[in-house]
């Protein structure tokens, strides 16, 4: 029983990092944008988000790849979670893209 609880807070505290790695990089999309120095707030972002990332994977696995698994399991999931809370009004309604009518 010990090992599932485990386990199962292995795959929270994927979906946790997912959501600082990705939030974190929505917030940076909105701040980088809009800054006079974008390059530092990306490179300044991604240097914390993987180094947060890395060292929290480091620390769920403890050497089992099971916990490593789940936690990535958990790290898609807040992806998929992130993105879909993120997309602004005008990107739920795709309208697809008409291709040119000649060949070059």
């Amino acid at each position: 029983m010990n090992e599932v609880l485990l386990l199962a807070l292995s795959l929270s505290a994927g979906m946790l990092l997912g959501t600082i790695f990705f939030g974190g990089l929505w917030w940076t999309l909105r701040k980088g944008v809009s800054s006079e120095q974008p390059a530092f707030w990306f490179f300044g972002s991604l240097l914390l988000r993987m180094s947060i990332v890395l060292a929290g994977f480091y620390f769920v696995s403890g050497g089992h790849w099971e916990r490593l698994l789940l936690c990535l399991a958990g790290f898609v999931i807040a992806r998929l979670v992130v993105t879909r809370l993120t997309r602004s009004a005008g990107d739920k309604q795709s309208v697809p893209v008409q291709e040119a009518g000649y060949a070059p």
